[in-house]
């Protein structure tokens, strides 16, 4: 019950009811707790950002609740950055970090503590504890994060006093916070870049997260296709059911909105409605991960054919889009510039789309023009973690014009997608996409597919259907 909400059935809160609610509660606070495991990589990323902005405060806030309609919010997330140098995964948080005189900086917490059981505040809102959930104490904080915490209702007032130290702030996260500190929007973009310029390389315990969003990732694409006949009888959303099933049951969530495509719907990039039939005899593009509980995501994709076994064209263009996974993949190592893998693969579906006199070539011409995005669509990948998309605000001379670097963590996905009212290319073709796309962490030698334990070739995802189609 939200207090003075309208439309609410009661009117207020009799003294004697104020009473009756405060009293009689235990003692719950929790003394076993230990550091996050998660602590002390979290630490040496504070430190990494600390010796970028010596002399200045830094503000990262985790974010708040967002309406859905009127009393009903959204599920929260907190901002990638902000769980990147916490762990943290707490709403209406903030990380602070205030230079010391003598070099560096000081790094402490804003949390919401927990409601006060003396007032009416923990048991009579919508957002209090007994509506949403128990918090943790700033002394739980403290011992789970390694980081001093403060209560966060005072930190637009102890922002604002300040120290007088130059101040940059993640903007569009908290507009409470924002408005409490004078910053510039250009410095604060570029403390965006570097937050988002730190993530490109995974220490050991991300890695390990990655590992689990993609082993679950991988579970639930063998669950979708254990469940294609309930996707035949019903549509593209028994799919997404069923794989929302497994990452709710493994990890936090879906890392992003689930594609679910079948038959010509696996032509458009990001089908997210996943209300069209799902019909033998044509493809389904999936495009899903599993977000882990500590918010690491897996992006993978698989193009199967519903009914068990490509046609002769489905073939053709799936093992076109291999053929190009094939050359991406080799090219991701340390030393490579990050373009090198992008360019294989285009490349490669260049030379087939020529062959298939579907654009003007030679190859080679019809690559620097650009001709084969007719088809191929988008990039060959992106980085991955935290978000999806990750990194997306680095630098562009250490991400796009970069070079690999042993940790990262990408995408290769090359596909082709034939639009059903392309009149270029023959009858038989519109209406077929196929997209492959795998995970790949970047090792001191080459590289490692994180999801090889899904079928790629067409040969082994015929068999891999005919193995657990349901």
């Amino acid at each position: 019950m939200a207090k003075g909400r309208k439309n609410g059935l009661y009117s207020g809160i009799s003294e004697e009811l104020s009473a009756l609610m405060r009293t009689g509660w235990a003692d719950t606070e929790r003394h076993d707790l230990q550091p996050d495991e998660q602590a002390p990589y979290a630490a040496l990323r504070r430190a990494a950002l600390s010796a970028r902005f010596p002399g200045e405060r830094l503000v990262i806030p985790s974010g708040n609740l967002k309406a859905r309609s009127n009393d009903d919010t959204y599920p929260f997330r907190p901002h990638s950055a902000y769980v990147h140098m916490t762990g943290d995964r707490a709403r209406d948080g903030a990380l602070v970090l205030e230079p010391r005189e003598d070099g560096g900086h000081d790094a402490y917490c804003f949390q919401l503590p927990r409601d006060s059981r003396d007032s009416d505040e923990f048991w009579s809102g919508y957002t209090a504890e007994l509506w949403m959930g128990r918090r943790r104490s700033l002394a739980e904080a403290e011992r789970v994060l390694g980081l001093p915490c403060r209560d966060v209702r005072t930190a637009a007032a102890d922002l604002a006093a300040g120290s007088g130290a130059p101040t940059r702030i993640v903007r569009g996260v908290d507009p409470a916070l924002e408005a409490a500190v004078t910053t510039d929007e250009e410095r604060d973009a570029e403390l965006e870049e570097v937050l988002s310029g730190l993530r490109l390389v995974k220490d050991a315990w991300e890695i390990g997260e990655l590992r689990k969003a993609v082993d679950s990732t991988v579970r639930g694409f063998t669950d979708c296709v254990g469940e294609l006949s309930g996707a035949v009888a019903s549509s593209e959303r028994w799919i997404e059911g069923t794989f929302f099933r497994r990452a709710r049951l493994e990890g936090n969530s879906v890392g992003y909105g689930s594609i679910c495509a079948a038959g010509e719907h696996a032509t458009i990039m990001h089908w997210t409605d996943n209300d069209g039939p799902v019909r033998p005899g044509d493809l389904l593009l999936l495009d899903a991960g599993v977000e882990t509980r500590t918010l690491y995501t897996a992006d993978v994709t698989r193009t199967l054919p519903i009914s068990g076994a490509f046609t002769a064209v489905q073939r053709k263009v799936y093992d076109a889009v291999y053929e190009a996974q094939e050359a991406g993949m080799a090219a991701v190592k340390p030393g490579a510039a990050y373009r090198d893998f992008h360019e294989a693969a285009q490349r490669s579906m260049a030379e087939r789309l020529v062959e298939w006199g579907f654009i003007e070539g030679p190859a080679d011409r019809a690559y620097e023009l650009g001709l084969q995005r007719r088809f191929t669509m988008a990039g060959t990948g992106h980085m991955l973690g935290l978000d999806v998309h990750d990194c997306a605000q680095a630098r562009n001379e250490e991400y796009v014009d970069g070079v690999l670097e042993p940790g990262m963590v990408l995408t290769v996905e090359p596909g082709l997608y034939f639009q059903p009212d392309d009149l270029t290319v023959p009858e038989e073709w519109r209406g077929i996409g196929v997209r492959i796309e795998d995970d790949i962490l970047v090792t001191e030698d080459g590289n490692e597919n994180l999801s090889a334990g899904l079928p790629r070739s067409a040969d082994e995802v015929e068999a891999w259907m005919a193995r657990f189609a349901g």
